[in-house]
Order: structure tokens, then C-alpha cells, then sequence
């Protein structure tokens, strides 16, 4: 089969894009050619075009060459562009399965193009020879997704390699949700399938939907068509660098929570009266069958929760999909769904910082319903960050990704300026000027804390510890931490400690810090609020 017997004939003779610094290989020198600003400031230029450095970065992960990779803005834009390349509109049509990822419908409308669905067993298994049948001389593209969206099953290898070795047109095998199946993918057939196309995307196992990078993985002349009718600089820079910069940081540990949580998820679901029926999942969601699914969306939704409702698609009746969220996020929807929590969560205070260094996520919970979460990779920071949240009446998620090889400190900074500026957040709220203190002894060591919430930034810092390094951390990164923290705050802290062992005076710290920020939030404190004659500080 030749790929070009299936392209549109306008498309066969597109003269493609080039700009003259991809025909003359040019990109330091003086550049004068595409009216950029000629002023530096890190995006006056245009991006590359083909994102080759993020190709090479990903072809390391999948193992695949970079020329079998095309870059698209989101996989979106590739299903997009191959119904464009190879659907004439007003004439041609593409299979889908129902039900399935609803793009391709979509994208094959808003081209002109007809689309045939063809439902999945009651098992949501694939039948290739119902897919067979379906085709007609219009038929150019059969869209298949493995695992599914939305039932999260993974489809047969075997049923797939039928109906791309049977059919004349192109297979698009979306592999979306491939980093949560236990089975391997088609990437390594599109050497042996000319018409094999398979989709890739960043924005789940990968953590990048608010990025937007999907890929086109197929045979050189495929990918050289995607590229000829794409836009010019269709992934924008950011996107590419930022890209980069997480796929080098890796998945792993985000992966193994989500197939944890997915099982123990699926399990306390089962255990429910309401609940019906939980499908097999090898994706980041389970899809749920309700008794009352209508109920179940409102009154989640009414308490703070959404979910996806799902029940117009054929197949899917009576059906609510769920993403696997964090272990407390878990928690407080089966707390919801079972009545043990009947009050409407509150709005979280959240906080992203991410750095050529770290890149640090936070979410405080107000009321401290949400189990907390610390992950900084430094276990005696995850301790102490503990304290704050155990101590102060809110809980919070932190998770922390930083170049500890290098040691701790551009981790706990950026920690505590993430921290800092969530806490002003929070303290905002309370109205009066807070100026509250608390002491704590520990043992053999004690610590005073005093914080002034009064939207100056100061730190006064009267501790000597008696050895450099705490639990592997330099004690001198205590004040630092604070130091950064009071400027989030926009506070004054003032603190105190002294004693011999230097991993208590750290915890009576943090303990004392956590006390005096729950007397701030603490509405039965109310009559020790400070007045002030200007009326505000």
C-alpha cells in the first residue's frame, strides 16, 4: 500500500512551509529575515518549528527515532491534521468505536467528514470483524483508543493488529493512557505497518495538560506529511522548553501512586450501596456505574467534588467517570459518597513554583478535611512541615521535586516561598491585626515564636544550634527557611530556641511556628485581637 495513494490530491501538491534559516541551517547569526523584535529577552525569536531538541528528549524515553516523531500542539492537533491529510471533505469518512474519545467525531465534523461509529462488545472489547464490515470506498482513517476513554480498558493486541493488516487506509491507535496499562503499546510496529499511526500525549502520565504537547508516532513519510501541512511554529516555546525540562525529571513516583490509588479506589467503590458496578481500569480513571448516577453527580458537585457525567453515551448509561486523584482526594470522596462527610469542602489555596531546580505543588485545605500529604524527598523537612500542618488546624499536599544532588537548599527555599505565599493567602481572611506568639518546651530544648501578620516582612532569628547539621540538613537552612517564609507572609516572626539537641530545638521551632498561626485563624481567640489607632497596619 502507498501512503500517498491515500492523501488528498491538494495536499500531494503542497509546497510546504520554510523559513530561511531551515534551508540554510542559520540560527545564531545576525537575523534579519522574519520581522522578529531584534532585542533579546529569551522569546523575541521564534520557536524551532519541528521541536527537534524536545523530539530527541522523547525518542529517548519511547524509544523511538526523533524522525518517527511529529510534535503537535496537544494530540488533538494530530488527529486534526490527519483528517485533513487524508479525508477529503464532503466525500470521505473515518470509524470510531462507541463509545471512545470524542475528538474524532469532533474533529471529523468540523472537517466535513462522515463518521461511522461502531460499538464495542458489552465487554468493551473490539471486534475486528464488525470494524471490517463497516468500511466502504470512503473509508480513510479507523480511530482506535487503548486503552479506551472513557471505559479504560485496553483493547487486544491481537483484535488491533487484525484490522490494521486487513484494511487499506490508516489505523490511529490512541495510546493516551499507555504509561497506566501493563501492556506495551504499538510503537514499536510502525516499522513493520506503513499505515500504523500512533498517538502519544504529555497531559496525563506526564503531568502537562495545562502544557499542551501531543506526538504523531509513524513512519518517516507520514510524519513528513503532518509536517507539511501543519502551522509554521505550531508548539510554542515554552511549551517545548517546559517539555523538556519535566521529561528529564521523570514520572516514576507520580505513576506507582496513581496505579496504588487506582486499586485501592476500586476496591472501597465496590463496597459501596450506591454503586453498581466498577469497570477494570488500565488508565488514570475507573468508570463507575451508579444506582442513582444523578444524584451522585449533584450532590458531589453541590459538596465541591465534579466528576464526569457520562450516561448520554451509548454503552455508558448510568455511568460516572473518576480520576484518580491524590490518596486524600480518594478519601474525601469516599468519605462523601458514604455519608461519613457531609459538609461542602471548602475552597483549597493552591500553589505551583516550578524552576530550572524544583518544581514544588501545594494545596492547603482550610478546614483540615484533606489528609495531609508531604513529599520533599528530605525526610526530616517532610517532618517538620508535618508539624505545621498537625499544629496549625489546616492540612495541606506538598510535593517536591527538586536537584538534591546537589543538596537541599534550592528545595527547602523554594518550599518555603511557595509556603509563605499560600499562608498570606489563607491569613487574609482574618480580619484584625494578628499579632500573636506561643511557646513550647521539647524535652530538653525549647522554642518561642511570635508572629506579627501584619503585612510587613522581618525576621529576627535568636537561635544557636549546637551542631552545623540537623538530620543531614545545615542548620543555618532553618533561618533561611523562615527568612523566605516571612517575606511570603508579608509577616514579622520572631524567634527564640535554645537547648543541646539540635533535631528538638528544630521541631519545638515548627511546632510553636504552627500554633501561633492557628491562634491567628482561631475565632475563639478573637477577644486577644490587637486594635490599632490607625485602624490598619
Amino acid at each position: 500500500m502507498e501512503i500517498n495513494e491515500l492523501v488528498r490530491s491538494n495536499i500531494a501538491d503542497l509546497m510546504q512551509f520554510s523559513s530561511v534559516r531551515d534551508e540554510c541551517g542559520l540560527t545564531n547569526s545576525v537575523l534579519l529575515d522574519a520581522n522578529e523584535s531584534p532585542y533579546d529577552n529569551g522569546y523575541n525569536r521564534y520557536p524551532d518549528p519541528y521541536s527537534k531538541k524536545l523530539k530527541r528528549v522523547y525518542s529517548e524515553v519511547i524509544g523511538v527515532p526523533s524522525d518517527n516523531l511529529f510534535v503537535g500542539n496537544g494530540s488533538d492537533e494530530v488527529i486534526d491534521l490527519l483528517i485533513r491529510l487524508f479525508c477529503e471533505p464532503g466525500r470521505d469518512s473515518i470509524i470510531t468505536m462507541t463509545p471512545s474519545y470524542g475528538m474524532y467525531k469532533i474533529s471529523a465534523s468540523i472537517n466535513n467528514i462522515k463518521s461511522i461509529e461502531v460499538p464495542l462488545e458489552n465487554d468493551f472489547s473490539l471486534n475486528p470483524k464488525k470494524v471490517l464490515k463497516a468500511l466502504d470506498e470512503t473509508t480513510k482513517i479507523i480511530f482506535l483508543c487503548s486503552p479506551n476513554n472513557p471505559t479504560g480498558n485496553s483493547l487486544s493486541e491481537d483484535d488491533i493488529n487484525q484490522v490494521i493488516k486487513d484494511f487499506r487506509g490508516l489505523v490511529v491507535v490512541d495510546e493516551a493512557y499507555i504509561d497506566f496499562s501493563q501492556n506495551r503499546g504499538f510503537v514499536s510496529n510502525i516499522g513493520k505497518f506503513e499505515n500504523l499511526v500512533v498517538l502519544r500525549t504529555l497531559s496525563k502520565a506526564w503531568g502537562m495538560a495545562g502544557v499542551r504537547v501531543g506526538f504523531g508516532i509513524a513512519s518517516v513519510e507520514i510524519v513528513n506529511l503532518l509536517n507539511r501541512v501543519k502551522f509554521p511554529y505550531n508548539v510554542n516555546r515554552l511549551s517545548q522548553e517546559k517539555a523538556v525540562e519535566l521529561l528529564k525529571r521523570g514520572n516514576k513516583r507520580e505513576i506507582e501512586a496513581v496505579l496504588s490509588e487506582r486499586e485501592r479506589l476500586s476496591q472501597q467503590l465496590k463496597s459501596l450501596e450506591s454503586v453498581v458496578e466498577v469497570y477494570p481500569s488500565q488508565s488514570n480513571f475507573i468508570l463507575v456505574k451508579f444506582r442513582d448516577h444523578r444524584k451522585v453527580f449533584i450532590d458531589l458537585i453541590n459538596k465541591g467534588v465534579v466528576l464526569r457525567d457520562l450516561s448520554l453515551i451509548r454503552g455508558c448509561e448510568n455511568t460516572l467517570r473518576i480520576t484518580i486523584g491524590t490518596k486524600s482526594e480518594n478519601d474525601l470522596l469516599i468519605g462523601l459518597l458514604n455519608g461519613s462527610i457531609n459538609k461542602r469542602l471548602p475552597e483549597f489555596i493552591e500553589r505551583v513554583r516550578s524552576t530550572k531546580e524544583t518544581m514544588v505543588s501545594l494545596r492547603i485545605d482550610p478546614d483540615g478535611k484533606m489528609e495531609s500529604e508531604i513529599m520533599s524527598g528530605i525526610p526530616f523537612i517532610d517532618h517538620m512541615l508535618e508539624q505545621i500542618a498537625v499544629h496549625s488546624g489546616f492540612s495541606m499536599r506538598l510535593i517536591a521535586v527538586g536537584d538534591l544532588e546537589n543538596g537541599p537548599h534550592h528545595t527547602i527555599e523554594d518550599i518555603a516561598i511557595v509556603l509563605g505565599d499560600s499562608l498570606f493567602e489563607l491569613l487574609s481572611s482574618y480580619r484584625g491585626n494578628n499579632r500573636y506568639g506561643f511557646s513550647l518546651p521539647m524535652d530538653e530544648s525549647y522554642a518561642t515564636v511570635m508572629v506579627d501578620f501584619g503585612k510587613r516582612a522581618f525576621l529576627q532569628w535568636d537561635v544557636l544550634f549546637p551542631l552545623p547539621l540537623i538530620e543531614g540538613v545545615e542548620s543555618d537552612m532553618f533561618r533561611h527557611f523562615f527568612d523566605t517564609l516571612s517575606k511570603g507572609m508579608k509577616a514579622s516572626i520572631h524567634i527564640r530556641s535554645n537547648g543541646l539537641n539540635g533535631h528538638h530545638m528544630v521541631e519545638s521551632i515548627f511546632k510553636a511556628f504552627a500554633k501561633s498561626l492557628e491562634m491567628i485563624m482561631s475565632e475563639g481567640v478573637g477577644s486577644l485581637k490587637l486594635k490599632s489607632s490607625k485602624g490598619l497596619l
